[in-house]
């Protein structure tokens, strides 16, 4: 489901985010979880995606969405 997938982006970029916060990891790990986070898309930005994909003529085919503008935990 778009809303599930939506949430699954977010939260992992939470994940990604306490991480590298983490001072109790190893180095290497809070690095490459700044790394990955550099190009990773924010809450506002999957929300925007979801809103363009909700409105775009081509989602409205058989496969719909891919994402939502609306996450519910």
């Amino acid at each position: 489901m778009p809303n599930e997938r939506t949430r699954a982006v977010i939260q992992t970029r939470e994940f990604l985010v306490e991480l590298s916060r983490d001072s109790a990891l190893p180095d290497k790990i809070r690095k490459d979880a700044k790394f990955l986070l550099r190009h990773f898309p924010s809450t506002s930005d999957m929300r925007q995606a979801g809103r363009i994909e909700e409105s775009s003529v081509a989602a409205a085919g058989c496969l719909g969405p891919v994402f939502s503008s609306t996450i519910e935990f």
